[in-house]
């Protein structure tokens, strides 16, 4: 045992510096308790982990209005909007001027052929054509009263009508057209009494055809009559000509 109290503190140091040397490197962290951590100087430590994210700040304040940017291109055409309601009507134009007046029309150059007669001779002679000499219509001049007959100037379909009075005889007339006859009207006549025969036809006519009205019968005693009161006629009038093409 030794009794020098210098060597006895020496000997203690050096038994126990190895042990704090060893504690301080096993630890992360030196022990501020232990006195050898102070005395020799703890190891760095490994850095931490990082921290959790901290909170949005406030919002800023509005900055300076910036320049007015350029413009953009132009968007698709829209759709068709409705019609609007309609607009007051507007004030009368001013009068224009009267232009010349045009050339006829080809109506102005129309044919024409027509003629309505009647009968002042009785009675009539038969087997010939009915010269009929009042002449209520005849402008073109295409009914002949010395003969009797109409003659066609203008190609086409034309109407015919007569309208005959009969007293005292019978009366049978034809409408004749080149010599053929084409209808047949007859009436038999009554004792005291004033009869009427008619007929009416449609013929087509070529330019130079003749249509008349003959009364058959033997001798001059027929029943065809006329006098100021009662009248039998003969008639007939152009509906539409021959045209080109027809």
């Amino acid at each position: 045992m030794m009794r020098d109290p210098a060597s006895f503190l020496l000997c203690l140091l050096l038994l126990v510096a190895p042990h704090c040397t060893e504690a301080a490197a096993e630890d992360d962290e030196p022990d501020p308790k232990m006195p050898c951590a102070k005395w020799m100087g703890g190891a760095p430590g490994y850095p931490g982990h990082n921290g959790l994210p901290g909170r949005d700040g406030k919002d800023g304040k509005d900055g300076l209005k910036g320049e007015k940017g350029d413009p953009g291109e132009p968007g698709p055409r829209g759709f068709p909007g409705t019609p609007g309601n309609l607009g007051m009507a507007g004030p009368p134009g001013a009068p224009g001027f009267r232009g010349q007046k045009g050339e006829k029309g080809d109506a102005a150059f129309a044919q024409h052929s027509a003629f309505s007669v009647g009968l002042t001779e009785r009675p009539p002679a038969p087997n010939v054509p009915i010269r009929f000499s009042k002449i209520f219509y005849n402008e073109q001049g295409h009914y002949d009263t010395s003969t009797g007959k109409f003659l066609c100037n203008v190609a086409g379909t034309y109407y015919f009508a007569y309208h005959l009075t009969v007293y005292l005889q019978d009366v049978k007339v034809s409408l004749y057209k080149n010599g053929k006859a084409m209808i047949f009207t007859y009436d038999q006549f009554q004792n005291n009494n004033v009869d009427q025969a008619s007929g009416s036809v449609l013929l087509h006519l070529s330019s130079g055809d003749e249509v008349w009205l003959q009364v058959h019968g033997n001798g001059d005693n027929n029943g065809l009559y006329a006098d100021n009161i009662n009248d039998s006629t003969f008639m007939g009038f152009l509906l539409y000509p021959d045209t080109d093409g027809y």
